[in-house]
């Protein structure tokens, strides 16, 4: 059975990224991780760090009895990335997701002539992403503004997946995402 990626959790990790953070696919879940470069370096100094390993069934075997399943499985796959484990894919970094470039078409799109002109000189020189911010609450359009953000990084995503030949399951709608 092919693996089937959810684009919702996909489009909510491009979305939070930062600079100090990627988000890789595992191949063989279709599950996305997202690590911190913070996260490298804990795990690369843990004492347990060649402790933790991944058994013929697929469980983690470990000798962190002091951390949650699901924290040792994180440590797991942050253990992997280090070791270049070729079952991890990187995603789209923050620098590779121009979020200027979004930001601008969702200004010319807005119907309206005169919000549209007022948010595109809004998004020019320094603390655009502010301003932009404050101005769609003030026009009432944030709401606009998200479907239009979670749709240009769904075909993102999209794009992504299907260039390395991924199966995705469509489930944006899967619940509502307020930022």
């Amino acid at each position: 059975m092919a693996v089937v990626v959810s684009l919702r959790d996909m489009v909510d990790e491009l979305q939070t990224l930062s600079h100090e953070s990627n988000a890789y696919l595992k191949k063989s879940t279709g599950k996305v991780v997202a690590i911190r470069d913070d996260d490298f370096e804990m795990v690369r100094n843990m004492e347990e760090f060649d402790k933790i390993e991944e058994g013929d069934d697929g469980q983690i075997i470990s000798d962190l009895d002091e951390y949650s399943d699901l924290e040792t499985e994180f440590f797991q796959d942050v253990k992997n990335v280090l070791l270049l484990d070729d079952d991890y894919l990187k995603l789209p970094s923050k620098f590779d997701i121009d979020e200027y470039e979004i930001m601008e078409r969702f200004c010319l799109s807005v119907s309206d002539e005169k919000i549209s002109n007022v948010l595109l000189a809004k998004i020019r020189g320094s603390g655009a992403f502010r301003r932009f911010k404050d101005t769609i609450y003030q026009c009432g359009i944030e709401e606009d503004w998200f479907r239009f953000r979670d749709e240009a990084y769904k075909e993102i995503a999209v794009s992504w997946l299907e260039s390395k030949g991924f199966a995705y399951a469509d489930d944006m709608n899967r619940r509502e995402k307020s930022v």
